[in-house]
């Protein structure tokens, strides 16, 4: 049986890179589109900052459980509900930790100087190559960051995980919901050790991300 922090982490993992697969073609919409309505999807896309787990959680619950559209077509097709299980947890997750991947990304793509993929495009390099020649290398420190904060995010998820996932051993039990059952049953101790994981895992992160930042702006001087 898989422990509460290591499905945390594969948790994490799988939604941090399917953020970064659908988080930065969002991202580059928004830095680079013109629509003048790109504030409503900023609002969409940052409500999960604001909107209580809890209630994020129970309306995924409604619409990813057995008699929920999606729910009822995701039975239909493996026999099973996304509602707790593994894929829902990733599902809800990516949802949830979706504006800490988002607008990093958003950021630091707007911060690409024009000029030079003006250049670029005037020297006849298609847009796809000056994508991954001039404003990927150039943005990839705010795509590191995104990626860390979104999976520091879900490795700390509990409201959300715990309406959508319930608490199944090995299949949704995660490593935050783990430490509120040691501190439920008042096993203070493995719920130490468990937060202290937690928090080494997410200070190295941070340490890492400002680095990262720090060693960019030294390059950029």
């Amino acid at each position: 049986m898989i422990s509460p922090l290591l499905l945390s982490v594969k948790l994490a993992l799988v939604t941090s890179v399917l953020l970064l697969a659908l988080g930065l073609p969002l991202a580059w919409w928004l830095a680079f589109t013109r629509f003048r309505l790109r504030f409503l999807v900023e609002a969409v896309v940052a409500l999960p900052i604001v909107l209580p787990p809890t209630v994020l959680g129970f309306y995924l619950l409604l619409t990813l459980g057995s008699r929920g559209g999606l729910g009822a077509f995701w039975v239909r097709m493996t026999g099973h509900t996304l509602a707790f299980s593994f894929e829902g947890l990733v599902l809800g997750s990516v949802l949830y930790s979706l504006p800490f991947a988002v607008q990093p990304f958003t950021a630091a793509l707007a911060a690409v100087d024009r000029r030079l993929l003006a250049a670029s495009a005037s020297l006849g390099a298609s847009g796809w190559r000056t994508f991954w020649r001039i404003t990927f290398p150039l943005a990839l420190p705010g795509i590191v960051t995104g990626f860390a904060l979104s999976f520091a995010h879900t490795l700390g998820e509990f409201g959300v995980v715990l309406m959508l996932g319930g608490n199944i051993p090995g299949r949704t039990q995660t490593a935050s919901i783990a430490i509120y059952d040691n501190v439920q049953i008042m096993d203070y101790a493995a719920a130490g050790r468990q937060s202290l994981m937690l928090l080494g895992m997410s200070f190295t992160l941070l340490v890492l991300i400002n680095a990262l930042n720090r060693s960019n702006s030294w390059r950029l001087r």
